[in-house]
């Protein structure tokens, strides 16, 4: 649709627009709950930097272990290397791309590292936090929409791509799985919001925001049409994560139940 928008005689993607709005919103509505939940301005700023450090790392992570051959046959023809511009050439392919649940898990395991070290109420952020997830990956998939990446199936209704810069997504009528996923994850903010707004669930919104998202997009796999993303068992990656989050957050609660019946 709008792969490039040119920002004062420079060329950003649409994505990183949207990724860059989408940080500034949540951080801002964030940091405006500090005071309601006795939470410090500048304790928030840098766990969510934190946070962030740990979204980019995991994602171009799991992006690069999705394409392990790439990996493979970089190591395999290291020899064929004869700069280190080729060198970061072939890394930038390997790890260029971004796959959300790398992003999600990075972040989670780089707040948790970092509430360990500080010794903060990682509870009490993540109920802060969590509603807000799903509000940033709704400006997330709109600027994958207008790029042309994470793109839908071949579908009587859709749009047709013409200048997405992956190629094989341009002249055909493709399904906006994007737009549907972006929907969906702003049904789950409003949701956890209310939840919040009610103090309700005030220890497992995480869970419950990792359940919710992992049943959607386990069905939302179906719809997608770029089939480079990485295949097991007839399952997508994202497939396969989503069933492994869905299952142990239902062990998590089942066992935090029993844990609150137990002190009660």
């Amino acid at each position: 649709m709008f792969p490039y928008i040119k920002v004062f005689n420079k060329i950003i993607t649409s994505y990183t627009i949207l990724v860059i709005i989408g940080i500034l919103v949540v951080g801002f509505l964030c940091i405006k709950r500090c005071k309601k939940y006795n939470i410090d301005d500048n304790n928030m700023i840098v766990f969510l930097l934190i946070t962030s450090i740990g979204m980019i790392i995991g994602g171009h992570l799991l992006y690069g272990i999705v394409n392990y051959k790439l990996i493979i046959d970089l190591i395999s023809n290291i020899n064929k290397i004869t700069s280190f511009s080729m060198l970061l050439n072939d890394l930038h392919i390997i790890f260029g791309g971004s796959v959300f649940y790398g992003g999600l898990i990075g972040g989670l395991i780089a707040g948790f590292i970092y509430a360990k070290i500080k010794k903060i109420d990682i509870k009490l952020y993540s109920f802060v936090i969590t509603p807000f997830i799903p509000l940033f990956h709704f400006f997330g998939r709109i600027g994958c929409f207008l790029y042309g990446c994470c793109y839908g199936i071949e579908s009587k209704i859709g749009f047709t791509y013409t200048h997405s810069p992956i190629e094989i997504a341009n002249g055909v009528k493709r399904f906006p799985v994007q737009l549907l996923e972006a929907g969906l994850n702003l049904g789950i903010f409003i949701f956890l919001l209310i939840l919040q707004k009610k103090n309700k669930c005030k220890n497992n919104i995480l869970i419950i925001y990792l359940m919710m998202y992992s049943f959607i997009r386990f069905f939302l796999e179906f719809f997608r049409g770029d089939f480079y993303r990485g295949f097991l068992f007839g399952l997508s990656t994202s497939q396969i994560i989503s069933i492994i989050i869905f299952i142990i957050s239902i062990i998590y609660l089942i066992f935090s139940k029993k844990q609150s019946n137990l002190k009660d």
